[in-house]
């Protein structure tokens, strides 16, 4: 009588190969990768925030202007780039416009100058504006005050509701676009399907943009400004990611789902701006983050709260970008393998 399977008389070796396929050994192994980097990413990248090159504006009479100006460029590190501006209400409308990120006000009858914040841009980023130039100051002699011309919402005291609704609405895109393909076999689709997912996707982003909106919106009251903007931004960042998940999966199979969350996740999430605004972020994440969906959400999402709908454009091409390119690599991948598979 022959023994069954998994014998006492089968080896060792012969069970462990039963027991973890080669695929799952590729998946386990992938998964292995996914968390390292993930630890990489997101301690690399916010372990420890320095100021670099931030855009500040100098408003002084004279020649205190240029050696304000030096002083405050000569700051170990560098963390700021001042330039001078014209007066007050200039540089109030500079920072709203978002092309700086705060100024100094120098009063040339007294010894006290003022500091124009904007903590809606984020709480941290303000705190070390103040740091440095009352450091500053004090080898001068003088002292800072401090003005908030965009200050976070009493509902979003640390200024990180817009990074959250942005991470939501990212997971929602990736997650709804997974559901979509694995539910009905990675290689099953075809070009008529494909379709009918990104039609799907647009509906599921449309109402997310919404549920999103309400929820920090009136639900919460975490974001002040525009409901309609918000709406719209949050269903073009769900279709946006939802199109890029559709494509990675059209064109590399369920290996797709890791490259997605390679992007968005791993590499978009510590770089978007959210825990430390980008001017503390080291060059690698400040660079790649207002390139990726989460950070094109969360800049797009505090314009809107905070700063009048100001300098959205570039954000809002990103991720139209994502979902045009998303959708045209899924429909063009889906119908090259429906013609490779019938040849």
């Amino acid at each position: 009588m022959s023994q069954a399977v998994g014998g006492p008389d089968r080896s060792f070796l012969a069970e462990v190969k039963d027991a973890v396929t080669p695929r799952a050994t590729l998946l386990v192994v992938g998964v292995l990768a996914l968390h390292l980097l993930f630890i990489a990413s997101y301690v690399g990248a916010l372990h420890d925030p320095r100021p670099k090159d931030v855009p500040f504006g100098v408003v002084a009479a004279g020649a205190a202007a240029e050696r304000t100006v030096t002083r405050l460029e000569r700051l170990p590190g560098e963390p700021l780039d001042p330039r001078t501006v014209a007066d007050r209400a200039t540089a109030r409308k500079q920072i709203l416009e978002r092309k700086i990120d705060g100024a100094l006000v120098v009063d040339p009858a007294g010894t006290t100058d003022t500091l124009l914040v904007a903590t809606g841009g984020g709480r941290v980023l303000a705190t070390t504006l103040e740091a440095l130039t009352a450091r500053a100051a004090k080898s001068e002699g003088r002292t800072v005050r401090t003005v908030d011309v965009a200050p976070a919402d009493t509902g979003d005291a640390n200024g990180l509701s817009s990074f959250y609704v942005t991470v939501g609405w990212c997971v929602g895109g990736y997650l709804c676009a997974s559901i979509m393909t694995i539910s009905a076999g990675a290689a099953r689709s075809t070009p008529r399907r494909a379709v009918i997912r990104l039609v799907a996707m647009a509906l599921v982003a449309l109402v997310g943009g919404l549920g999103g909106a309400l929820i920090v919106g009136p639900v919460l009251g975490a974001l002040p400004g525009s409901f309609p903007a918000l709406w719209g931004l949050g269903a073009l960042i769900i279709f946006a990611v939802g199109a890029a998940t559709l494509a990675c999966q059209a064109l590399f199979g369920l290996a797709g789902i890791g490259l997605v969350i390679l992007i968005v996740v791993i590499l978009g999430n510590p770089s978007a701006g959210g825990a430390l605004p980008p001017p503390l972020l080291p060059p690698f994440w400040k660079a790649i983050g207002p390139a990726l969906p989460p950070g094109a959400g969360t800049w797009a999402a505090r314009s809107i709260a905070y700063f009048e709908g100001n300098a959205v454009t570039a954000a809002l091409l990103v991720l139209s970008a994502w979902a045009v390119a998303g959708t045209a690599i899924t429909l063009l991948a889906t119908a090259w393998r429906t013609r490779r598979a019938a040849a």
